[in-house]
């Protein structure tokens, strides 16, 4: 008896019932993970013209249109300003803008796209970041207002380029479209600034703990308007592309890429409540949307059912973040 009560205790007992449940927690995100990224597998090779090199240049094509606006909201969401609800309304209006000023020449044009969505996202951030407006509830009002402008100047008309400028955005060298090779040279600038610039720390410092920031003098109002004057400028870039692929451009160009983008950025693993996230993480999340949407597509399924599954692919990362975060935090 003596000697079994002067017994060592076993290793695991010495663990503290904290670092299991971190462990527990990892090994089931792992499991999860792992799971689903075989399911996506086997459904790719398992639907007919999938795997094809013609496929693959229509997903990353499709995932660039996204991925350039994704990558502007991924600044917005660092910086905890949650998601902007009018980058759909903005890119209609900015692509219609693109087109009607192509009789000025390509390069004037762009400046003007670029000086529109700017001043389109800028002020909305400017108003966030001085005023601590709520970001969600300011940019419903905002893509109500956007539409009802653009729908009242061009008289609900689809607007036709004036020059042929546009096209050249158009171009695919290598076979492959430019705006795929625009999304990757972006995402790596962007991932630059954030990891390396006092911009980029700044923001993150920011999204992690705004009243933090704020006590420490951290610019908190500036650093944020000047993010969402970058998403703005990023925006602007996918409409350009996105109306010179459609060569006109109305009220409903930007479709549903307001929940495309918060789903790309999202599923790249960057939480709705800010302070982490990654460029390079919302390229993977915008090709994950593209190639899941490509599938359902492929299979047949409708527009709606492809909404539906793009949804539940957010809960479940949502919940994945969720589920680590709790884990560091236990």
């Amino acid at each position: 008896m003596n000697n079994l009560l002067s017994a060592p205790a076993r290793p695991e007992a010495s663990v503290p019932e904290p670092a299991r449940r971190r462990s527990r927690t990892e090994v089931v995100v792992t499991v999860i993970v792992v799971l689903a990224v075989l399911a996506a597998i086997v459904a790719g090779l398992s639907t007919h013209r999938f795997a094809t090199i013609a496929n693959a240049k229509a997903i990353i094509t499709s995932a660039s249109l996204v991925g350039i606006a994704a990558l502007g909201l991924t600044l917005i969401t660092i910086g905890g300003s949650a998601v902007s609800l009018a980058i759909s309304p903005s890119v209609a209006a900015v692509g219609m803008i693109f087109l009607s000023a192509q009789s000025l020449g390509l390069v004037p044009a762009l400046v003007l796209a670029l000086a529109c969505g700017i001043l389109i996202t800028g002020l909305q951030g400017a108003v966030v970041g001085y005023a601590a407006a709520n970001p969600v509830l300011l940019t419903i009002a905002t893509s109500f207002a956007i539409a009802g402008l653009a729908t009242g100047i061009s008289g609900g008309e689809t607007v036709s380029p004036t020059g042929t400028g546009y096209d050249r955005l158009n171009a695919t060298p290598g076979g492959v479209a430019l705006s795929v090779y625009a999304l990757v040279v972006l995402a790596l600038i962007l991932e630059w600034t954030l990891r390396r610039t006092a911009f980029g720390r700044t923001l993150y410092l920011i999204g992690e703990n705004r009243r933090a920031a704020w006590a420490a003098g951290l610019p908190v109002g500036r650093t944020t308007a000047v993010a969402w004057f970058a998403a703005g400028a990023l925006f602007a870039v996918t409409a350009a592309f996105t109306a010179a692929f459609n060569t006109s451009a109305n009220v409903n160009l930007g479709g549903t890429l307001t929940f495309d983008a918060i789903a790309a950025v999202l599923a790249g693993g960057t939480p709705i409540s800010g302070g982490r996230g990654s460029a390079l993480r919302t390229l993977a999340g915008a090709v994950l949307i593209a190639a899941v949407s490509d599938i359902l597509l492929l299979r047949g399924y409708s527009t709606g059912v492809q909404i539906m599954v793009k949804g539940l692919i957010v809960l479940l990362v949502v919940i994945l973040v969720h589920l680590r975060a709790k884990g560091r935090n236990a």
